[in-house]
């Protein structure tokens, strides 16, 4: 069910990026080839994460959409998406995002995970 609701999700995204003429992003790795890590990640960002971040586009929920946040010159607050940036927005929080409290593994793992979108 996951993987049918990841992939409708992906397919719209993309349909709606198509269909608004913007410049397209890169596509995030599908799920099927992820590491074991990548896996775990996802696991935290279910948890942790999706319920203010969509992960297969930019649009916003709560926070912004995380599409290719770590391929994009970037991110949203104009900083550039290396793992030390990411690593203070995810465990300091910034703005209306609140820290999110994770141990080195869980990060690890979230890091893989948003590295593969």
């Amino acid at each position: 069910m996951l993987r049918q609701s990841f992939a409708a999700a992906l397919l719209f995204a993309a349909t709606a990026l198509a269909l608004s003429g913007c410049k397209s992003l890169p596509p995030s790795k599908p799920e099927s080839q992820w590491t074991q890590e990548e896996a775990r990640g996802a696991a935290v960002y279910s948890q942790k994460c999706a319920r203010c971040h969509y992960p297969t586009n930019t649009q916003s929920l709560h926070g912004p959409g995380l599409q290719a946040i770590t391929k994009v010159k970037a991110m949203p607050s104009g900083a550039p998406p290396t793992d030390e940036r990411l690593t203070q927005v995810i465990l300091r929080g910034r703005n209306m995002m609140p820290a999110t409290p994770l141990d080195d593994a869980q990060l690890s793992d979230l890091l893989a995970y948003l590295r593969s979108l």
